[in-house]
């Protein structure tokens, strides 16, 4: 009887075990019909996953309410080999979709041909703020394939977003795909792609363990936008051009990327969609007495287009036909301090490391530029990183510039163990150009003695500067100023007291007459361009960027300062201007390139909106009403045209050039410096402002060394809080 007993219940018991344990298996994998498409949401995004016939995609992507895919082929993953794209709109196999927990899987996903195939399984789950999707991918041999989709999104058309932001703090900047199959690629494991009239923003965030990721975007021939994640183990290697293999940019075609080797074994994506308040996330406060939505603009866009790629940030737009990058550009730094985004702070100090390891000569001569491709590089005068001389002469700025701007972005950031790394090629930069003081006066002097040899020194590249240049000692000076502070910050109190003492006695020598060997011109009332070697004197045509820099970085006295920027004001308002020009009169005939002449012409009297930061801070001391003045003028252009342009002519003030300059963005960058008065420092964050009464009660959301301060501006009343 008791056997019975204990026989019913060992029956029972397992009955009721294998009961539960199909229950659980029932719960464990939970299978979806094919020919209905899962829906999945989080946060603020929500999709929908097709795979019915073997047709694998995401068909509908809406972030915050707005649809940005809706279409069939949504969002996939291919390859591509012989010229044909094989991708998973095209399964071999019909996969099946089971849940397992809170996770979704959708395998085995099959495509390719007789002699390569790629099986993949997608897992699909909420996250914290979105939604994750894991791809897993086997090629089934090693092979050589021409594109990589991992996955490939394609948005509804070029309108859904204004632009993507990079990882680094880039802009692929869509009002600049101006033709069908425009295709820009960048090195990069995050895009945010944002629109300011809807405020919604969508990041993607590609994690691939032990591999590099690239990103492409590409204006189709139907007019969408189609977005291209890719990986290799190493970085992605450009296709054009010719050897150089430096073009990020293309026109008419689509492979940006050179083909790459692919191996057995299972790699693993997993790419991170979340949503962002645009406003939120990159808003700037509330602004007085300006139009602030078109400051913003300004900095979200023409601010960026500089940064080519990850490791490569300037003032020339990734949209240029050759890319260039001057390194003789001291103010790269200034609009990092006006976009205020710590991705772009983190980039550029990646950049800046990069030059100080490629850029620099083991002599300590910093190459000037780089660019896509070789045809402005002086004959042999270049390395296989793409940095060379410019044909135009040895543009010695290059070489206090790069110190410029890594002395600005320590302040900027407070990162001390970059610096320090930093440190010994700063020195070598600077040790370099100061030894060029043959004759011991404080000056330093050009490689070319004078302007009959028809060759440059500086920014001004096609005007032969020569000998002592008022232009590249300016700039010096900026340089010895804010990177003796950092020496003695670094601990090292007899490199800070050489580089203060040598600032010192270039400060004398610049202020005195140029009969006395300075560069003070008593009779025109300006500083001038250069002295060549036999003692001539050059450039007395009050050239802007020189007399504004002696003004701006503290060589110039007040007195003088007054006689010079009264001058400028009143020729400004003589001929209308909405900007400064590069000069206010002509260069005399054969100091300059023969293309120049007749006056105004290009670099002889065009207006550069490269140098507003100089220029705001040079007329903030004085009246800042002047200052705004030429920020709400160049507002009011962006406006108008958007600002992509190189230049803007003398006579009708219109845009010239398709060589893009985020440059142009350096009027704003001074109204945040100099009017505005944020000027973040290493070791303390410091407000100046320069108000004029239609600006109080202005309110900034600023972030200092990435604590978000909040800044109040209002009549001699001004408070900085960290909520604290």
């Amino acid at each position: 009887m008791q056997f019975f007993r204990l026989f019913r219940y060992v029956l029972c018991s397992l009955i009721t075990l294998n009961t539960l344990s199909a229950q659980s298996r029932q719960s464990s994998f939970e299978q979806q019909s094919a020919s209905q498409p899962l829906t999945i949401e989080g946060g603020q995004l929500q999709l929908k996953l097709n795979y019915a016939d073997g047709k694998c995609a995401i068909t509908a992507l809406t972030v915050n309410g707005q649809p940005v895919i809706t279409r069939i082929d949504g969002i996939y993953t291919s390859i591509q080999m012989g010229g044909k794209k094989y991708s998973s709109l095209s399964s071999r196999t019909k996969p099946t979709l089971k849940k397992q927990g809170s996770q979704w899987v959708l395998s085995p996903i099959v495509y390719g041909n007789k002699d390569l195939t790629v099986t993949e399984s997608w897992t699909l789950y909420k996250n914290a703020t979105g939604i994750s999707w894991e791809i897993s991918r086997q090629y089934s041999k090693p092979a050589q394939i021409e594109a990589v989709g991992e996955p490939v999104f394609n948005f509804d058309n070029m309108q859904t977003w204004e632009g993507a932001y990079q990882g680094y703090g880039g802009l692929a900047w869509f009002y600049l795909f101006n033709e069908k199959l425009n295709t820009y690629g960048v090195h990069t494991n995050t895009s945010t792609f944002w629109n300011s009239k809807t405020g919604n923003a969508l990041q993607v965030r590609v994690t691939a363990p032990g591999r590099k990721v690239g990103m492409k975007y590409v204006r189709t021939q139907s007019d969408n936008l189609l977005y291209t994640v890719s990986t290799d183990t190493k970085d992605l290697v450009l296709n054009y051009d010719s050897g150089t293999h430096r073009r990020r940019f293309i026109r008419q075609k689509t492979d940006v990327w050179a083909p790459v080797e692919v191996d057995t074994g299972t790699t693993h994506t997993t790419i991170d969609l979340n949503y962002i308040d645009f406003n939120h996330r990159y808003g700037r406060g509330s602004y007085k007495g300006i139009d602030g939505r078109a400051v913003d603009g300004v900095l979200n866009t023409i601010a960026r287009i500089g940064v080519i790629d990850s490791l490569h940030f300037g003032g020339n737009s990734w949209h240029t036909p050759y890319g260039p990058i001057c390194l003789h550009e001291q103010y790269i730094a200034d609009m990092g301090l006006a976009i205020g985004d710590p991705d772009y702070l983190k980039g550029y100090q990646s950049c800046l490391e990069f030059y100080c390891n490629h850029a620099i000569q083991p002599d300590g001569r910093v190459f000037a530029r780089w660019a896509y491709t070789d045809e402005d590089m002086m004959p042999g005068q270049g390395n296989s990183y793409g940095f060379y001389e410019a044909q135009w002469g040895f543009l010695l700025d290059a070489n206090p510039d790069l110190v410029s701007n890594i002395s600005e972005v320590y302040n900027l950031t407070g990162d001390k163990r970059w610096v320090k790394r930093l440190q010994p090629a700063c020195e070598k930069a600077l040790d370099w150009i100061i030894q060029r003081d043959s004759n011991h006066n404080g000056l330093v002097e050009m490689i070319n003695d004078s302007h009959k040899e028809h060759k440059s020194s500086d920014w001004i590249d096609i005007i032969w500067a020569s000998f002592e240049n008022a232009f590249v000692n300016a700039k010096l000076y900026l340089a010895l100023s804010r990177w003796s502070l950092i020496e003695k910050d670094l601990g090292n109190q007899k490199r800070a007291e050489d580089y203060a003492s040598f600032a010192l006695k270039l400060k004398t020598s610049f202020n005195k007459s140029t009969t006395d060997g300075g560069f003070w011109d008593e009779k025109n009332q300006c500083y001038v361009h250069w002295r060549d070697k036999d003692g001539s004197i050059h450039g007395r045509n009050m050239v802007t960027p020189v007399n504004f820099m002696a003004i701006a970085y503290n060589i110039c006295d007040s007195t003088r300062s007054q006689v010079i920027l009264d001058k400028i004001e009143r020729q400004m308002q003589k001929e209308k201007l909405f900007f400064w020009p590069l000069c206010l009169t002509s260069y005399e005939v054969g100091e300059g390139k023969p293309s120049q002449y007749p006056f105004p012409s290009y670099e002889n009297g065009d207006l550069f909106l490269s140098w507003g930061s100089v220029g705001v801070a040079s007329y903030a001391k004085y009246n800042p009403a002047i200052a705004l003045k030429y920020v709400k003028n160049v507002l009011q252009q962006y406006k108008k045209d958007g600002l992509a342009f190189q230049r803007y002519g003398r006579v009708k003030q219109n845009g010239l050039g398709d060589d893009i300059l985020s440059g142009n963005s350096l009027a704003i960058a001074g109204l945040y410096e100099s009017i505005y008065g944020i000027q973040p420092k290493f070791n303390r964050f410091y407000l100046q402002p320069n108000l004029t009464a239609e600006l109080y009660g202005t309110s900034l959301v600023y972030r200092y060394h990435g604590e978000p301060l909040q800044i109040e501006l209002n009549d001699h009343q001004y408070s900085v809080s960290n909520n604290q």
